[in-house]
Formats: structure tokens, sequence, C-alpha cells
């Protein structure tokens, strides 16, 4: 356990999730950086030091495509900056990760002092999971720490490859990491039942493995989103011009019946609200989910699926919840998305154990004001949803074993 450590004297390799929202060289969410202040802070309590690494972005994809770009526009510098206000200590930078410079200014660090090294991404190495590259990161830091659980899904070589060249008792996971991996394993393996996993957003297809999985561990399986239409389609329901994969109409079919003869209950929403154009200022109205009229889609729940679904939240003990329910970042399509956080925060309340995961459901309850309501708030959307796949991450595996 993290925790149970001592970095009295020891040089602490950490590979955090720095991979923010930067606009002309201003941070404009800084979530990220926050959550990997306890494990930072705790290193330099004990009398550590501290070297960070981190990716952003594509550079070399991204350069490829728009030759105009270069590697300075893809710096960590700006986030060298913004953490030496969050922790009120002067943070250092390397401009590179693996060079002469980046090996001396480790060295030469002093307890309580910490360094911020470039771009990993400026290597394609790092995403190749190149051994070479991961040994000379390695050789920064005495001790590693993976608290970056939103590129535990990636077999990199900064997040997992880097973790065969530290013995067992030198290589851990941070607070993040360790909080991140213990609310997915309460869900996944210790669910309390009534388990609900509330799945949303745009498309079947992005979801199809994590609902296959979650039919051997939830009770109920309440399903929102543009993707609720396609199953509407598969039944024979009118949608008119909802969001719909033609393609994908047998999978749905198969789904519910799947479900069915394991005894997991699927819900979809009885009535939607329906818009007669994809707009902010568009025509409402609402509709039965099966009877939506030519011209109209449907962009949120109704009001009688609201009621349902708050009855399911509210009987749960146990709560997973990716993705919205509509589109929420339009005032008139937020009220489902936003009735299902408050009654997700209502049960979390009663004692039920809550975890939101996915960037869209994470901006809803930040948006809603109820992230400090739920049990546990994700920050990793990509890793969260192949945890919940039922695959193995290497970022945790490279730990782990």
């Amino acid at each position: 356990m993290f925790n149970d450590h001592n970095f009295n004297g020891k040089r602490a390799l950490i590979r955090v999730d720095f991979n923010v929202p930067i606009k002309n060289g201003v941070i404009t969410d800084d979530t990220r950086i926050r959550a990997a202040l306890p494990t930072i802070k705790k290193v330099l309590a004990d009398g550590g030091s501290v070297v960070l690494v981190s990716h952003w972005g594509r550079p070399l994809k991204d350069i490829e495509k728009k030759p105009h770009l270069t590697l300075a526009d893809f710096t960590l510098r700006p986030v060298a900056e913004h953490l030496t206000r969050l922790l009120a200590t002067q943070v250092q930078f390397s401009d590179d990760c693996i060079s002469e410079d980046a090996a001396q200014k480790a060295a030469a660090l002093q307890p309580g002092q910490v360094l911020l090294l470039e771009n990993l991404r400026y290597y394609k190495q790092e995403e190749k999971g190149d051994k070479d590259f991961a040994e000379k990161l390695s050789k920064l830091g005495d001790v590693y720490v993976n608290d970056a659980f939103g590129t535990a899904h990636r077999a990199h070589a900064s997040t997992a490859v880097i973790a065969d060249f530290f013995p067992a008792g030198s290589k851990m996971f941070g607070l993040l990491m360790e909080g991140e991996v213990k609310a997915a394993e309460e869900v996944m393996n210790n669910a309390q039942k009534p388990f609900t996993a509330i799945i949303g957003g745009a498309k079947v297809s992005d979801k199809i493995l994590i609902i296959e999985n979650l039919l051997d561990k939830a009770t109920d399986i309440i399903i929102g989103g543009g993707m609720a239409y396609t199953f509407f389609r598969a039944q024979g329901g009118q949608i008119g011009n909802s969001l719909c994969e033609e393609d994908r109409l047998d999978m749905a079919l198969d789904l519910l019946k799947k479900a069915e003869a394991k005894g997991v209950c699927i819900h979809l929403p009885t009535d939607s609200i329906v818009a007669d154009k994809f707009a902010a200022d568009a025509a409402t109205s609402s509709a039965a989910s099966t009877e939506i009229p030519e011209g109209w889609m449907g962009l949120d729940i109704g009001n009688i699926a609201i009621g349902q679904f708050q009855n399911i939240i509210d009987a749960s003990k146990t709560i997973l919840w990716n993705g919205p329910m509509g589109v929420f970042e339009m005032e008139k399509f937020q009220h489902g998305t936003k009735a299902i956080a408050e009654a997700v925060a209502t049960a979390t309340g009663k004692g039920a154990f809550s975890l939101v995961g996915g960037g869209d459901s994470v901006a809803a309850v930040n948006k809603f004001q109820l992230a400090d309501k739920v049990s546990y708030v994700s920050t990793g959307g990509g890793a969260m949803l192949e945890f919940f796949e039922g695959k193995v991450l290497p970022g945790i595996a490279a730990i782990k074993n």
C-alpha cells in the first residue's frame, strides 16, 4: 500500500495523467492535476523528492496531419507553472524526458523538490511500449509509482513496461490509482444486490462489451441516451429521425434475449423528449419512445421514464453510471441526466455504493454539483470502460504481477 511506504530520502518517479485541456497556454480544467496532489504531497511530506512524467495529446500524429504544428504546441511547461501554484513550491522543468538534462536534474533533486519532465509522447517509443525507452525512464527514480488510471488500459512504456525495471517493493499504485482500482473492484467483484448499471451515450457499439459483461453482474441495466433508439427500432418501434445504428439491430435484440435468459432486467425509456432538429433552439415535445413522429428525434428521456428509473435507482445497493441520458449540454435536454444524477446522489445518501465514470457522466455530476454526493467519481474514461468490459488493464497488471 502506498501509505505504508516511507519515501524518506527516495526519489519517486510518478506516472501521472496531466493530459488536461490547455487553451492559449492556460489550463481550463485542472481536475486531473488536483487528483494527483495527495500522492505527490505524501512523498514530499515523507522527505522524498518527485519526478513526474506524463503525456499530453498526440503530438506526432497531429503534426503529421497538421504540418503547421510543432512539438512546442504540445509542451507540458504550462502544467509545471500551474503545479507550482498548487503545491506552493517551485516545480522544476526539463524540456525532454530521457535527455542528459532530465537525468542531471533528476539526480540533483533534494528532499521536498519536484521535477516535471516534458511530454512523453514526443517519442514514438512511448506508445510502442519500447523497452529501451522504459529503461531510460526507470533510471530517473528509486521507486516507481503509477498514479495514472486514465492510461492504465495502454501497454505503453511509462505505464506498463517500466515496472519490469523495479523490484516488487519499489513499484506501487499512487493514492489516486489505488482509489480507482478499489472502487472498480468493489463494483465488479463485491457488488451488493440490487446492482443497477446505468448505461447511456450515443452508440450501442461503444457499450456492447460493457453491457454483455454486466449481464453476469447486475440485476438491472438502465439504458438511455441515443443508443436506446437502436433497441426501439430493433423491436419495430417508430423512432423518427432519432439516432440509430441500423447495422446493430440484431445485436440489440440479441442483448435483450441474453438479459432475459439471465434474469437481468433491461429498462428502456418509455417516453422521450423529442425535438424537430438537433439544436439548442429546437421546438420540443414529448412522445412515447416507440412512436416518435417523422422529422422528430429523441434527445432526452421523458418524465415517465425518469420516474421509473428513479424508483429502480432508489431500491439499489450498488450503482454504476456510465453515460448521459440525453444531450445534457443543451439546457432543453438536460432534465433526464440531471434527474438521474440526483437519484444516484439520493440513493448514495441512503447507503448505496455509487461509482460514476466516463467523461460525460463525470461532466454531468460536476455540472450539477453532485460529485461529492456519490461514492466515487472516476478520472479514467477509457480505462474504466475497459475494466468493466472485463479486460485486463496493462497498467494495473504491471504492478500487481
